[in-house]
């Protein structure tokens, strides 16, 4: 038989039970379904962290006083060490020489009003002029502050698009003018719309300088020190050895104690966050996995039931010249049809659902032409390896009893 008249007699016995295989195809649809929606869930968030929610740029880096915490130990040692403050940040930026920027930021959590609308839990984010280049900020309207502003400890503030929207809603924010805590600032900058991650809005947050987040809200506050390392990406690693020799003179750590400051990298992050990911990726997978293997189960099970039934037809194609190696193929490219048909069904509804969930929910999901084949050929190899037993043992069937079976 030929490869096409192999395909139609194929066909012909697939569509010949539509309800039966569609029954049959529910494990594998289950599955399929699942792993793309799992799938396309997880490349959303990594697809997000990698562009915006870690807006750090690759040759830059932070000191911190915590840095990546990921055990109890971290926590209680980096409890021990001494806050990071502006006299730290003005002799590491006068003894750096493998830093090309030094920058700094301090926060706090404050309301926000203007006119008589009030917004509660901004995050007021005190900086050095040059975090809008080290941070990745884009603006929509207006300019971020300078240097010679934030030395003046100017009251001038850049706002994020929910600020905007929830205090001054449909007009141009620049030059006017909102209060934060009862002191005054001049809005100078609006951010581009950055949206929300795991609920968590990006948006509700004001930029002021950090001079003068020192003078309206205290002086008493943890800074992060900003890098951006001489040599680019391949600078990271001499410049924190530096930072780390800086940090332990100034703190005259001994030589056998741990480092005084932790380091953060937007790679550090983003290893965590892989790392996070992975785990719940195998896991969702796994239990996906269970249903396909329900599913293999159940195209064997049908298979073998219908190389019974069909056991006179098996015999009556040997005896007209079809070879053993044509009825196995014929056998497993049904299998493959049915799993075929179930992994399309499969894509679609777990796309479907990655739309609702990109649509509907703080996660975002992303599904790739490479997503939608890789769930088309797991559903055909799901077919075709459950097909492999009933094929083998129709093509083994011999002719002339077959043509007696009744």
């Amino acid at each position: 038989m030929v490869g096409l008249e192999l395909l139609r007699v194929a066909w012909r016995a697939v569509a010949a039970h539509k309800l039966r295989s569609f029954l049959t195809l529910l494990g594998v649809i289950i599955g399929v379904m699942t792993v793309v929606a799992v799938v396309a869930v997880i490349s959303g968030l990594n697809n997000y962290v990698a562009t915006k929610l870690f807006s750090l740029s690759p040759d830059v880096y932070t000191i911190e006083r915590f840095g990546i915490i990921t055990s109890r130990e971290q926590f209680l040692d980096a409890l021990k060490r001494k806050r990071i403050q502006r006299q730290d940040l003005e002799q590491y930026a006068h003894l750096a020489k493998t830093a090309a920027l030094v920058g700094a930021r301090s926060g706090t959590t404050r309301s926000v009003k203007s006119g008589g609308k009030i917004l509660s839990d901004v995050q007021i984010a005190g900086t050095t002029a040059n975090m809008a280049e080290m941070s990745n900020l884009d603006l929509e309207l207006g300019r971020f502050f300078n240097e010679s502003e934030n030395e003046r400890r100017s009251l001038v503030a850049v706002i994020g698009s929910e600020v905007r929207d929830e205090l001054f809603p449909r007009v141009d924010p620049v030059g006017r003018t909102m209060s934060i805590d009862g002191i005054p600032f001049r809005v100078i900058g609006l951010l581009v719309k950055q949206g929300s991650v795991l609920g968590q809005s990006q948006d509700l947050v004001v930029y002021i300088p950090r001079e003068a987040l020192s003078k309206c809200f205290g002086t008493r506050r943890n800074i992060s020190i900003y890098v951006k390392a001489k040599g680019g990406v391949e600078g990271i690693p001499a410049s924190q050895d530096e930072a780390r020799a800086i940090f332990r003179a100034l703190r005259r750590t001994a030589h056998d104690a741990p480092d005084p400051v932790s380091f953060v990298t937007a790679e550090a992050i983003q290893q965590v966050w892989r790392s996070i990911s992975a785990g719940a990726f195998a896991l969702l997978v796994f239990i996906s996995g269970i249903s396909l293997l329900v599913g293999a189960i159940v195209i064997a099970n049908i298979m073998l039931v219908s190389v019974i039934e069909r056991t006179k037809e098996i015999g009556l194609r040997l005896a007209v010249g079809a070879r053993k190696a044509d009825i196995r193929r014929q056998f497993l490219l049904e299998a493959g049809l049915l799993a075929l048909g179930g992994g399309a069904i499969g894509v679609f509804f777990g796309w479907v659902i990655a739309l609702l969930i990109n649509a509907f929910s703080p996660l975002p999901a992303l599904v790739s032409p490479g997503l939608v084949a890789s769930g088309l050929v797991l559903a055909t190899l799901t077919g075709l390896v459950a097909g492999v037993f009933p094929a083998v043992k129709a093509s083994r069937l011999p002719p002339i009893e077959a043509l007696r079976y009744e």
